[in-house]
């Protein structure tokens, strides 16, 4: 008998959209399958049969081995062609080589898809000289036939119970729920024996994505509407392209998603030749990618299932103000510490809202947010839900009700469960979404934070965690850019322009540069500085980071002081420019391009103090005007761009003006890196003092 579909079903909702690319049109049966195979006979393939089986699969469940006649207790064939049909999944369980001959068995067969386990594939390339090439013919046997992995452990649909599994878990069947992928199958395997009441509907783990990656994957399970919402871990996106559209689809659908992205590392970014490639790292280029798509980012696997829970019980949160409540000040303070290093925003008490909680409170509780309402209403379910009503206003994104719960096998928790009514009947009340937060994980019991989701109450673990979930979702509550990211391409060619080239190619797009001459000596810069007028800047050609070597010299006022400057500098020719004067404030205006996550922008505090300082902005291109002026907003040397103890301001425009003019080069080209550092800013200029250029990826 096969399992009964929802009114939604993935496959129906899946073949009626024309958007979707053919691949994840055919994920349908992979991922809702009918009919199972298990092939093989070792360990592993024995489990897939075991769980199937405890989850209570309800279709038809076979086994493939050439010479045993049972596998895990159900029946086997010695070959595919002993089946009564194509598989809507199977299981490969056996060699790496036999893999690929098996697949392509599959496909000719005409299988809705298959999990491929075995390792040894593109993932060992430096151990297994053939890995890569086995790869490849790995997905050329796949055909049109959707694979997962190789090097992967398959996924666990808890909506219909199919589960190709080589291993124990911790799902239970779920009617909705959250889709979690991994590209480790050990963390997914861990995150199914999470305690915290995350209902997971979907964990698939993608392995090496060798065909089918975790983009196309997200887009089929955001068309089964019994999906809430999609959570991530990332090591690296599988189609930049694709992604998008992955996030875009997850947007209109109104599932968010969240992501956690490894990869923080400095010798990611070792082979960089400017400050900008040091500043916007794979991890950087990775947060400005998912901050455009409206992805909210976490850095842990607790924050990510307070996160999910959120989002599958609440959604998005239009911003991150926040009303708190407990019965203790203690427990104040901790929620008021953790949300004030994170954005996270208590809003002070409106008069209204005062008027409610001195009715509900008396006078006795002094009334602030967050709120300790004192033990006055403990017990009293009419008072205390008068009191949550009163704390969450209109203006409140979320309300949270601080409660830590008894051991249930020592301890009554017969007066906490009246707190929980209470908060419904706030919630109820007032429309907004409420939440529970424990301080400890361990003091919201499993079968509590169940039932809580299911009163549409957000169980809460952990306030460190719980008010880097508040950031993380609220930040990607905002509208979508409508233009589509910038891919990019790899370089032909492998060059560095010099600063002088650098600025005559940006300046063909607008950037505003000094007027400069070249020098082929000492006596000759000389010369030239006395054509351009004092005061100069002498700098010595052939160093990406002059002031380190020093090949640098500012405000020279004569002739001899600039033969005498150059007379020391380590260097034989030099560039010998107008030095601008009136300067208040010195920004670095960098473009990287980043493979994985397109060009990446990066805003900066400039001049030597660049890396020291690490005040930047991270966008990916292609951004507007208004994306500037909020990034430059965002910086520390905001205030002084704005005029900083009474000195004047600097012009916004004119410094947007000069990134909107290295955004157009980039846009022309296939730059690999761009960099203005310092663009010199002042009340009526922001011109670039210096440049580099550089082609060919790293």
């Amino acid at each position: 008998m096969a399992p009964a579909k929802s009114s939604g079903t993935l496959s129906a909702a899946i073949f009626s959209d024309p958007w979707e690319p053919d691949l994840v049109r055919g994920l349908g049966r992979l991922l809702q399958p009918e009919t199972i195979a298990v092939i093989g006979g070792g360990t592993w393939c024995e489990n897939v049969i075991r769980e199937c089986r405890k989850g209570g699969f309800a279709g038809d469940l076979w086994a493939v081995h050439p010479r045993r006649r049972e596998i895990g207790g159900c029946a086997a064939v010695s070959s595919l062609a002993d089946l009564p049909s194509a598989p809507d999944v199977a299981f490969v369980g056996v060699n790496r080589h036999a893999t690929v001959d098996i697949i392509r068995d599959l496909s000719r067969r005409g299988g809705g898809g298959a999990v491929c386990f075995a390792s040894g594939f593109s993932e060992a390339i430096a151990e297994l000289e053939d890995g890569s090439v086995l790869q490849e013919a790995l997905v050329d046997a796949a055909g049109d036939m959707p694979i997962l992995g190789p090097n992967c452990y398959g996924f666990i649909n808890a909506l219909d119970q199919a589960t190709l599994w080589p291993d124990q878990h911790g799902l239970v069947g779920v009617d909705k729920g959250v889709a979690i992928i991994s590209q480790s199958s050990n963390i997914a395997l861990n995150l199914t024996m999470q305690a915290r009441g995350l209902p997971i509907a979907y964990l698939m783990t993608v392995g090496n994505q060798a065909q089918t990656g975790l983009s196309a994957i997200g887009q089929a399970l955001l068309a089964d509407d019994r999906v809430t919402a999609v959570g991530l871990h990332i090591e690296g996106i599988d189609d930049l392209s694709r992604f998008e559209q992955f996030a875009r689809k997850a947007h209109e659908a109104g599932k968010p998603i969240v992501a956690l992205k490894v990869g923080k590392s400095d010798q990611a970014r070792a082979a960089t030749v400017t400050h900008t490639a040091s500043l916007a790292g794979t991890q950087v280029g990775a947060s400005a990618l998912f901050n455009r798509l409206g992805i909210a980012q976490v850095d842990s696997l607790p924050t990510l299932l307070e996160a999910l829970k959120l989002v599958h019980v609440a959604g998005r949160l239009s911003h991150a103000g926040v009303a708190s409540l407990s019965c203790s000040g203690g427990e104040a303070s901790l929620v008021a510490d953790a949300g004030a290093g994170r954005g996270v925003v208590f809003p002070p008490l409106t008069e209204l809202q005062k008027e409610g909680l001195r009715a509900a409170l008396g006078p006795k509780v002094a009334l602030a947010n967050p709120l300790d309402y004192h033990t006055y209403v403990w017990g009293d379910v009419a008072a205390m839900s008068e009191t949550f009503s009163a704390m969450v206003s209109d203006e409140i994104a979320l309300g949270i009700v601080v409660l830590d719960f008894p051991r249930s096998d020592r301890c009554d928790l017969t007066e906490w469960l009246k707190v929980i009514e209470a908060i419904e009947i706030a919630a109820n009340r007032t429309g907004r979404p409420m939440a529970v937060l424990s301080t400890l994980a361990e003091t919201l019991p499993e079968k509590i934070a169940h039932d809580l989701i299911a009163r549409n109450i957000v169980p809460l673990c952990g306030v460190e965690e719980a008010m880097e979930a508040i950031r993380a979702v609220s930040r990607s509550a905002r509208p979508l850019s409508g233009t589509e990211v910038r891919v990019p391409v790899s370089s032909r060619v492998d060059k560095t322009l010099c600063e002088t080239e650098a600025k005559e190619v940006l300046a063909r797009f607008g950037l505003k540069t000094p007027v400069r001459r070249t020098a082929d000596n000492g006596h000759d810069a000389a010369e030239e500085a006395d054509r351009i007028g004092f005061p100069v800047v002498l700098k010595g050609t052939g160093f990406s980071h002059k002031s380190e070597v020093g090949a640098v010299r500012l405000n020279l006022q004569t002739a001899e002081s600039v033969a005498e400057a150059a007379a020391v500098m380590p260097s034989k020719s030099f560039l010998v420019e107008k030095m601008v004067t009136g300067t208040l404030a010195e920004l670095l205006v960098g473009v990287v391009k980043d493979p994985a996550h397109g060009f990446i922008l990066t805003l900066a505090a400039g001049g030597v103090l660049t890396e020291l300082l690490q005040d930047r902005v991270s966008l990916v291109l292609p951004v507007e005007r208004h994306d500037v002026a909020d990034a430059l907003q965002g910086l520390r040397i905001a205030k002084v761009i704005a005029g900083y103890r009474g000195k004047p301001a600097c012009d916004p425009e004119l410094i947007i003006d000069a990134v909107m003019a290295v955004q157009d080069y980039v846009c022309s080209s296939n730059v690999d890196e761009v960099e203005i550092n310092p663009l010199m800013c002042g009340e009526n200029f922001a011109i670039a003092a210096d440049a580099l250029i550089r082609f060919g990826d790293a």
